[in-house]
């Protein structure tokens, strides 16, 4: 049981990151998704977009919290740190 919590709580944080990214593209461009995301990664701030879409993931991981969820909790920090590195790599 605990193995497949942080499976779905990965799953979740890796999805939450990214729907922020397309919500803050959709909401604060003109753009479409993909043609967003391009253009962000020719400027040089993808790392940026994506960090931008975690945020989402903070707001998750405190309902989870409150719901007495720790395992799906540490699978969406286990998320936020892959995202973390690859950011780092872009």
């Amino acid at each position: 049981m605990n193995k497949t919590d942080i499976l779905i709580g990965f799953a979740i944080g890796l999805l939450a990151s990214l729907l922020g990214s397309y919500l803050f593209i959709r909401l604060f461009t003109d753009f479409d998704f993909m043609t967003g995301v391009q253009t962000m990664r020719f400027q040089g701030s993808l790392g940026k977009l994506i960090a931008l879409g975690s945020i989402l993931d903070l707001i998750i991981f405190a309902v989870l919290l409150k719901l007495n969820k720790e395992m799906m909790a540490r699978g969406m920090i286990l998320a936020v740190i892959l995202i973390a590195l690859f950011t780092l790599i872009i």
